[in-house]
């Protein structure tokens, strides 16, 4: 099996911790040249300390903020522009905050489109030219398993995750042509930050401890326990290789048999 990425490069959104950082890490292991894009800068440093190089790949890190995409599209132009095409682009960003969909601001679904869908579309654009002049492409979405059914109380989240997964599928039929897939990569619940913070606002709401709700969450995984970030990693590195190059416009769930019915 194919698993070679060296002399490859690969942008890793949201890489400064959790499932970004994973895959940074992964990506790296397996030859690739990462430029991480995040906001806090001192955190992609210590990443980018922590990336393989001893197949004499070089890295980059680069601050950047969702909430203003033309701004994180001219970052990302300038660093092509100077140190060459990308060939993978693992599209990543932390989830908007929990709640009801109906109880939503209209704003916070305008904010969640442009932090994930619109940013997305420029990345996209910015890369791709790159990609097919390289003759290799892989384009990865980390959302979520409310695509394939909706998480209570993740209302803004269940929207904007559904539509970054259609413009996927949408782009992959565009883009087979020159080779390049378009793939959704879907965490269950993994060991993040983020997972922390749903379920201590579930835990506030229903009068549980943390752990209460923690317990209750794995009884409905079919193993029982949450992810560690490495695991959805490896998944996502197969879909960035040479090995996963017949492999386009899928929503693949990375969750331990959460969504067992769909």
């Amino acid at each position: 099996m194919d698993l070679d990425l060296s002399g490859r490069r690969a942008l890793v959104c949201g890489s400064s911790q959790g499932i970004g950082r994973a895959c940074a890490l992964e990506l790296a292991a397996l030859g690739c040249g990462i430029t991480l894009l995040a906001r806090n800068t001192d955190r992609l440093d210590a990443v980018k300390d922590e990336l393989d190089t001893s197949l004499g790949q070089s890295h980059h890190a680069l601050a950047a903020d969702f909430s203003d995409p033309a701004a994180a599209r001219a970052i990302v132009d300038a660093h092509v522009g100077d140190t060459g095409a990308i060939e993978i682009l693992v599209n990543n960003s932390g989830g908007p905050a929990p709640g009801p969909a109906l109880e939503a601001a209209p704003d916070a679904y305008l904010a969640a489109m442009n932090r994930h869908l619109i940013t997305f579309q420029h990345l996209v654009q910015s890369l791709v030219p790159g990609m097919k002049a390289r003759g290799y492409g892989r384009v990865l979405n980390v959302i979520s398993t409310s695509v394939k059914q909706p998480i209570p109380n993740l209302g803004v989240s269940n929207t904007v995750r559904g539509a970054v997964a259609n413009w996927a599928k949408t782009l992959a039929g565009e883009l087979g042509p020159f080779g390049i897939t378009v793939n959704n990569v879907l965490p269950g619940a993994t060991e993040t930050d983020r997972l922390k913070t749903v379920m201590t606002t579930r835990a506030e709401k229903q009068g549980l401890t943390f752990e209460q709700v923690a317990e209750n969450d794995r009884k409905g995984i079919a193993l029982r326990r949450f992810a560690d970030p490495a695991e959805f990693a490896a998944v996502l590195a197969f879909l960035a290789s040479p090995a996963a190059s017949y492999v386009t416009g899928i929503n693949l769930p990375v969750d331990g048999g959460r969504t067992l019915s769909l």
